[in-house]
């Protein structure tokens, strides 16, 4: 009995800490979408998470901290989706590749509804947009027989171009759903890399 209440409780304790640290996750990101980060301070996000900075405290010592984490998390939820990813069979039904994506999206569609409004040229977009095209770069090489300029020309535009993408939709007022979406762009985005999958690409 005394396992199963402490567990209850563990449990609620978890919630609540996953709760806070997303509210200051997303207040944060709505920071950076209007301010530069060194002019956010931590009363600005215990502010707008509406929250007391004590509580911020408790989980980050500064706001690189946050922006570290926020960091972290992001390009290892969509390394993932880019390491199980098979371009070569993938290049005919592009949409499998976004219908990943989507999820990771869809999965916290708050936090990315304000990430995306954050200027292209933040610390926080570069250095995703980094790491991601570094990703790719690694499954084209392992997965095609490219030579090393077609790959860096082709993990930059699938890179960018799904950037560009979201962020065009959740500018726009998300008049279409991000499914219906994702199979329009996924086409766009790798339509111009296709033909580098053809039967003379090595050559």
């Amino acid at each position: 009995m005394e396992y199963t209440e402490r567990a209850a409780e563990e449990k609620k304790t978890d919630r609540r800490v996953i709760k806070t640290k997303r509210a200051i996750r997303n207040a944060f990101a709505e920071l950076l979408s209007h301010k530069d980060i060194n002019d956010i301070t931590i009363k600005d996000i215990a502010d707008t998470a509406d929250i007391n900075r004590k509580t911020v405290y408790n989980y980050y010592n500064g706001i690189h901290e946050i922006l570290d984490e926020i960091e972290n998390d992001l390009v290892s939820s969509f390394e993932k989706v880019i390491r199980d990813i098979d371009f070569k069979r993938n290049i005919e039904n592009p949409y499998r590749i976004f219908e990943t994506l989507t999820a990771v999206i869809n999965s916290d569609m708050d936090f990315y509804s304000r990430l995306m409004k954050i200027d292209a040229n933040s610390r926080l977009v570069t250095k995703i947009v980094s790491s991601l095209k570094v990703r790719v770069r690694q499954a084209l090489v392992a997965q095609s027989p490219l030579d090393k300029k077609k790959i860096d020309l082709s993990a930059g535009y699938i890179t960018s171009g799904m950037l560009a993408a979201y962020q065009d939709w959740f500018n726009s007022g998300r008049e279409q759903s991000i499914e219906a979406f994702s199979k329009e762009v996924s086409v766009l985005v790798f339509s111009g890399v296709s033909g580098l999958f053809g039967k003379d690409a090595g050559k």
